[in-house]
C-alpha cells in the first residue's frame, strides 16, 4: 500500500485553495471599481484633500491640509500608488485574462467586447486623473515592472489624446443588446448603454478641457462625442452603490461618523455664497447652528462645535460615490456653447438643466428650483460676470463633495475666486500635486526630466491645459 500511495499524483498539495493564482476578471473589475471610487471619494486627508484645496470644507483641530501641506502624509504618494497600484493594475490582470479567453458564438464575442471595453472606459478615467493632478505621468510604460522598472513620463497632451481616442473606439466596442459583467459591474450592473454614455461624456470632457490650447481639435473631438450621446439623466449617473456595514460602506461614513472624530466643517466659501443666493441645498449640505448655516475659516483651527456640520445624507454609509453626473455633462455643455461648439441649445438652457439636474439630484423641490433659477444673481441673463464667472460658481456649487472634479473645474474657468488661508504653503490654491516623494528617490532620473518638461515640480504649476 506504501508503494501504491507515492505512486499517486500528488502535485495538487502545492495549491493553495485559500489564495488562488487566477483570479477571475470579474472578480479584478469588480475590486478596481471600488478601489477607484473610495479613492476618489474619501475624506481621509493620507488620501484625499480636493474638498480642502477647493475650500468646500475645512478642518477643526489638525489644519495642515487645509493650508496645503501634502507633503508630511505623503499624500500625493498614496493617490498615485492607490490608483496605479490597487485600480489600473487590477483593471490591466483584468483584461489579460480576458485576452485569453475564446468565444463559442457571436453573443459570447460581444459579451466578452463589452467587458474589454468597460475596462477600457475605467482605464482611461484613472490616467485622466493621474494627468489632471500630476501633469506628465507614466504611460506608456506603466504597469509593466520587468520590463520598465523605472518607466519614462510621458508628455500629457499626448497622453490625453491618446485617452481620447480610447474613448472613441470603445465606445464604438460596446454592444447594448448583450451583457457584461452582469452584478460584478458595481456601477451600471447589466446596462451596456450606460457605459456608452460614459465614454461619450468623458470624452466630451476631456476635449473641453483643451480647448484653450488646441481649439480646433477640442471643438472636433467634443462634437463626436456628443453626437455619439452622452449623459443625459440622473439615472445615468456614474455612480458605485455602498453598502450599510463595513468595509463596504461609504469611506466618508468610516471616515466622520464610524471613527467618532470632529475633524471637518464646511468652509465659510462656500456656504456664505449659497446663503447669498437663497440655494435650497444647504438643508441637503450641512447642519444648522441656531438656526443658520456657518461656514468655519479655510486653514483655520475652527472650534468643531461652532459650526454647521455635513449633511445626514452624506454621511449615511449606502451614500454613493459619484465619478460623473448629469449636472456636470450639462455644465460642459454650456461651456462648450461659449466656446463655440455647435453642440445645439444655448449656454443658458444647458446652464438651467445643470441647476436642475443638481437640485433634483438632492431632491429640492420644484417649486423651490423654479424659485432659485428666477433670482436676478443665478438667471444666466443677470447673474453677475461673464459666462466663465456664471458657469464656474454655480458648477462648484453643483460639485459639492466632488473636491477632484471641483478642483478641476476651478482650475480650468478659475471661478469662484478662492483665496488661500493665511498661513498656507503656498499664497495660491494648488494648480497639481508635486510627484510623490517615492518616484523622486526611486525612479529620479525620469522624474526629474518630467519636472522639467513640466515647468518644475511646483504645487503652483500649471497643467498644459490651464493655459489662462
Amino acid at each position: 500500500s506504501f508503494l501504491t500511495s507515492c505512486s499517486d499524483d500528488i502535485t495538487n498539495l502545492n495549491e493553495d485553495t485559500k489564495n488562488p493564482t487566477i483570479v477571475p476578471a470579474a472578480y479584478l473589475f469588480s475590486s478596481a471599481q471600488k478601489s477607484l471610487v473610495d479613492q476618489m471619494v474619501s475624506t481621509n486627508v493620507n488620501n484625499n484633500v480636493f474638498r480642502l484645496f477647493v475650500q468646500q470644507w475645512t478642518e477643526t483641530v489638525y489644519t495642515d491640509e487645509s493650508n496645503y501641506d501634502i507633503t508630511t502624509r505623503t499624500i500625493p504618494d498614496i493617490h498615485f500608488r492607490t490608483i496605479y497600484r490597487d485600480v489600473l493594475k487590477d483593471l490591466q490582470e483584468a483584461k489579460n485574462i480576458l485576452n485569453s479567453e475564446s468565444a463559442a458564438s457571436p453573443e459570447q464575442l460581444a459579451v466578452l467586447n463589452n467587458k474589454k471595453a468597460q475596462i477600457e472606459i475605467l482605464t482611461v478615467y484613472c490616467y485622466s486623473v493621474l494627468v489632471d493632478t500630476f501633469g506628465d505621468v507614466p504611460y506608456t510604460q506603466a504597469l509593466d515592472i520587468e520590463t520598465y522598472p523605472n518607466p519614462s513620463y510621458d508628455d500629457a497632451l499626448t497622453i490625453y489624446k491618446d485617452l481620447i481616442s480610447r474613448l472613441a473606439a470603445a465606445n464604438v466596442m460596446i454592444s447594448t443588446s448583450n451583457d457584461s459583467f452582469g452584478d460584478a459591474d458595481l456601477m451600471y450592473g447589466v446596462n451596456t448603454s450606460n457605459w456608452k454614455k460614459l465614454a461619450n461624456s468623458l470624452r466630451f470632457k476631456l476635449a473641453v478641457n483643451l480647448n484653450d490650447i488646441e481649439p480646433t481639435y477640442s471643438s472636433e473631438q467634443a462634437l463626436l462625442a456628443f453626437n455619439s450621446g452622452l449623459i443625459t439623466t440622473n439615472l445615468e449617473n456614474a455612480s458605485l452603490k455602498y453598502l450599510s456595514i463595513q468595509p463596504n460602506t461609504n469611506p466618508i461614513y468610516v471616515d466622520v461618523v464610524a471613527s467618532g472624530r470632529d475633524d471637518f466643517v464646511p468652509t465659510s466659501t462656500i456656504i456664505d455664497q449659497m446663503n447669498t443666493l437663497n440655494d435650497p441645498r444647504r438643508s441637503k449640505f450641512f447642519t444648522q447652528l441656531g438656526g443658520a448655516y456657518v461656514g468655519g475659516t479655510p486653514g483655520d483651527g475652527n472650534t468643531f462645535a461652532n459650526f454647521s456640520h455635513i449633511g445626514s445624507e452624506i454621511l449615511d454609509p449606502t451614500f454613493e460615490g459619484l465619478l460623473m453626473d448629469y449636472s456636470e455633462v450639462e455644465f460642459l455643455l454650456a461651456e462648450a456653447v461659449e466656446r463655440g461648439i455647435t453642440v445645439g441649445g444655448t449656454a443658458e438652457s444647458h446652464y438651467n438643466n445643470a441647476i436642475i439636474a443638481s437640485m433634483e439630484y438632492w431632491n429640492v423641490s420644484a417649486g423651490d428650483i423654479t424659485t432659485y433659477l428666477a433670482q436676478p444673481t443665478v438667471s444666466y441673463a443677470t447673474a453677475t460676470g461673464a459666462w466663465k464667472q456664471k458657469i464656474g460658481e454655480q458648477s462648484y456649487l453643483a460639485l459639492y463633495n466632488r473636491g477632484f472634479e471641483a478642483w478641476t473645474s476651478y482650475r480650468r474657468l478659475d471661478f469662484p475666486m478662492l483665496v488661500a488661508p493665511t498661513d498656507a504653503e503656498i499664497s495660491e490654491v494648488p494648480k497639481r500635486y508635486t510627484y510623490p516623494a517615492a518616484e523622486q528617490t526611486l525612479n529620479s532620473s525620469n522624474n526629474t526630466a518630467a519636472a522639467i518638461a513640466i515647468g518644475g515640480d511646483e504645487m503652483t504649476t500649471k497643467l498644459f491645459w490651464d493655459k489662462f
